[in-house]
């Protein structure tokens, strides 16, 4: 057996028991791909006009509240707020409900598209857990994505290898780097096999690794292990609930986090809130979205762009009693592992690159489907070949002697 059969035969092998789980990730991934810009103009679309004019003074986030709590009844657990003139405050119930209000009268403008934000989350719950929400169930479809991530980035790394030409010449190189028509079948379902991954093996390799990196605690504590820095202690409950720090590797980094709330209850207190977040806005010259999580611990982020530059992000735990800001997390305070980790974290939806990054990740995630496609229907073609030369001694056996040969 050659090397290349020696490769060939575990991608093989990878694709076929790995590839319908795949296909589930790599279609949920090309739909998420806009997801933020899809979601703002769906908000925006079912808004009604603001009704005042722009440069009259914006009213402040606890007179705001007061007037959310009037419509709807109960407190929200986060507001968020824009730099832009024209740019209505959000207030959060929750993951699938937002109310949007105008800066300046108060006047609550509408919920959003409740739908959009609901279409999305089912797609975000097929892309991590194959539909598995909460429950057994989701920790089962987190194995199985997880294993199947390995294995996508085996596939990739691995085609790389397969996809290199015997020789560097133009003959060789044009049926693997670009569609060739006329074709149909095997050949076509090679060549579009072969350029798709030839394009799309870097981005790939990015998108597969960082989703590896999600799907397991080794992979995160290997990041922090490879920039020889070491990975922050995950909080665990002690006796009497209280959270108290644990050394270890950089499993669960996130646990501790507190649980998402729906809602808060109408006399929720909110000293301080004002001065809280005017001290973050004066913290970040420059700034483009305040959020402030209400429930609980009043904390504050404030970016300096959109999402997906966390080197542009600053995170503030605010004392409800003195109104003081305590920085907790800024990119520029992260150990070399950390940023690495952060950064792979945008890298995989793309958004560290913006709206081009996001658009290459939705290729590449795209470019999975059809390598998906292809590779099973050339799997299927090898496996109906192979049946069929395996039959053909027997016909031979059960075919009459013709006959000439019996005189």
């Amino acid at each position: 057996m050659t090397f290349r059969k020696l490769i060939f035969w575990p991608h093989l092998i990878a694709g076929s028991l790995a590839g319908i789980v795949i296909l589930i990730m790599s279609v949920t991934g090309v739909l998420l791909t806009y997801e933020r810009q899809i979601i703002d103009w769906a908000d925006m679309r079912s808004l009604k006009p603001a009704p005042t004019a722009l440069g009259s003074p914006r009213l402040e986030p606890e007179e705001l509240i007061a007037k959310v709590r009037e419509s709807a009844g109960s407190t929200p657990v986060a507001i968020t707020i824009r730099s832009e003139e024209s740019a209505p405050v959000a207030f959060s119930y929750g993951r699938e409900k937002t109310i949007f209000v105008d800066s300046r009268s108060g006047e609550v403008l509408g919920e959003g598209s409740a739908g959009t934000r609901k279409f999305f989350r089912e797609m975000t719950v097929w892309h991590r857990w194959l539909g598995a929400e909460a429950g057994p169930s989701q920790a089962t479809g987190k194995a199985i994505t997880g294993a199947s991530n390995l294995m996508f980035l085996f596939l990739v790394m691995s085609g790389f290898y397969l996809w290199f030409p015997r020789q560097w010449t133009w003959q060789h190189l044009k049926p693997i780097t670009w569609f060739r028509g006329g074709l149909s079948g095997k050949a076509r379902d090679f060549n579009w096999h072969n350029v798709f991954g030839f394009w799309m093996a870097i981005p790939l390799f990015f998108v597969v690794v960082s989703a590896t990196m999600f799907s397991y605690p080794w992979a995160t504590q290997l990041v922090y292990t490879l920039t020889g820095t070491e990975a922050p202690a995950p909080i665990a409950k002690g006796k009497g609930g209280e959270g108290k720090k644990r050394k270890g590797s950089a499993k669960g980094e996130k646990k501790g986090a507190p649980a998402a709330l729906e809602s808060l209850p109408a006399d929720a207190p909110l000293d301080g809130l004002n001065a809280a977040i005017g001290k973050a806005q004066d913290a970040v010259p420059g700034w483009l979205i305040v959020s402030a999580r209400i429930g609980g611990p009043l904390s504050i982020t404030v970016d300096k762009a959109e999402r997906g530059r966390p080197d542009l992000r600053s995170a503030f735990a605010v004392d409800r009693e003195t109104g003081d800001l305590r920085l907790t997390e800024s990119f520029s305070g992260y150990n070399t592992g950390r940023r690495v980790r952060t950064w792979l974290r945008w890298i995989h939806t793309g958004e560290a690159g913006g709206f081009a990054g996001q658009t290459l990740a939705g290729i590449a995630s795209l470019a999975g489907v059809f390598l998906v496609y292809t590779g099973i229907a050339l799997a299927l073609r090898r496996f109906a070949a192979w049946r069929e030369r395996s039959r053909r001694p027997e016909r031979r056996e059960s075919e009459p002697e013709p006959a000439a040969a019996r005189r």
